[in-house]
């Protein structure tokens, strides 16, 4: 028996990430063990009293049950506080806060509550992958937006406000940017605030790398007159060591707020208390937590360097985030020729930067989530097996 999938994934691969560790995994398994570079996934733990919090909570007897949609109050309240305290940005924890079981489901949440058949999602080139599958996955068309180097990898709004936007409902956003490492500033703020309310689109601005080796977080919504046209999606997969435990948030205006809980509502249940209450520990984390794990990552991103200068390759290293965008060197066709060559001949993989868009072709991506002695390992295998 033979059953068709439903159109909407007929457009919808599968994501590189998910090939490429299979064909890694085969390497492994026949022997040759590779040092994986690509994946922006945190090595580190959280602080401990994060996990006692969940030992203890989920050691109590009436912890187990489905919890409500929203969240608990203590959470909401303590991502509301969080922002507050970080970022400046006042939030009603009752109806400007919702907690997401990660916020990459938040993405599709908000495609699925917006977006239809014929209507327009702008998305970053590069940028994230999921942006792009989960606007196909809604039923609406994706339009790309040039991000180039030469403009500082932000988007060109005065080109963009020559198209046809009339069918535009949602703009991706995400800054300090995945995977080139740019951060936003004031006056491209005020411009992006008011090119959304010129063309009535929803900003959707994903923000999950604002702590990471950027010396002051930040988030759209401290902006003047943001709070009009943007949603926010966060997590503390990043920030606190936390991929894993899926604990993200989306905040921004109530009336938003209320809308997408009504489809995710209907799409999955709360999550599991103890988790939650894990994750208002995270929250209080003060400043030295942040400070701890960026000195960690400062030292590994000095080995990066290292290993893109054996490479040849150029990179900013004003860049923020969890990973080093560089430029390849001409004597490549593009990221892919680079990234294959490094894996098979030094049993090293590197992320090739066109997964992200076109305009990421000439680039690769390489994580900070290994430790030092992986990176310097890497790097004198690197030595050995590319000349």
């Amino acid at each position: 028996m033979q059953i068709q999938v439903a159109k909407r994934l007929q457009g919808t691969e599968e994501y590189y990430f998910s090939k490429k560790l299979r064909e890694i995994d085969e390497m492994n398994q026949n022997g040759t063990r590779v040092i994986n570079l690509g994946i922006g996934s945190p090595d580190l733990p959280p602080h401990p009293s994060v996990v006692a919090a969940l030992h203890e909570q989920a050691a109590l007897p009436n912890t187990h049950a489905y919890q409500g949609y929203k969240g608990i109050p203590a959470l909401r309240k303590a991502m509301a506080d969080w922002y507050q305290h970080y970022y400046q940005v006042t939030l009603n924890p009752d109806t400007e806060v919702l907690p997401l079981i990660g916020s990459k489901e938040g993405i599709m949440h908000i495609c699925m509550t917006y977006l239809q058949a014929g209507d327009e999602a702008l998305i970053p080139n590069p940028g994230y992958p999921t942006y792009r599958s989960a606007v196909n996955l809604s039923g609406a068309t994706v339009v790309d937006y040039d991000l180039v180097e030469a403009n500082g990898w932000l988007p060109d709004l005065d080109a963009l406000a020559q198209k046809d936007l009339s069918r535009v409902k949602l703009m991706w956003v995400n800054y300090p940017h995945m995977p080139t490492g740019a951060k936003v500033n004031k006056a491209f703020a005020a411009k992006l605030i008011a090119f959304a309310k010129q063309h009535n689109i929803l900003i959707c601005h994903d923000n999950p790398y604002s702590f990471i080796l950027n010396e002051q977080p930040e988030s759209l919504l401290q902006f003047e007159g943001a709070r009009d046209v943007v949603l926010e999606l966060n997590s503390l997969s990043k920030s606190s060591n936390m991929a894993g435990w899926r604990v993200g948030m989306l905040v921004g205006k109530a009336e938003w707020i209320a809308e997408v809980l009504r489809f995710k509502s209907n799409m999955d249940s709360g999550m599991f208390q103890p988790l939650q209450m894990a994750a208002v520990k995270a929250l209080q984390l003060g400043k030295d937590w942040y400070d701890g794990l960026n000195n960690i990552y400062r030292a590994r991103r000095e080995k990066v360097f290292q290993l893109l200068d054996l490479l040849q390759c150029i990179y900013d290293k004003n860049q923020v985030g969890m990973f080093v965008w560089a430029k390849i060197p001409d004597t490549y066709d593009n990221g892919y020729t680079l990234s294959d060559e490094v894996l098979h001949k030094a049993r090293v993989f590197i992320t090739p930067g066109g997964i992200f868009g076109s305009n990421g072709n000439g680039y690769i991506r390489v994580s900070l989530c290994q430790d030092e002695k992986v990176f310097q390992e890497a790097i004198d295998r690197i030595k050995t097996a590319i000349k």
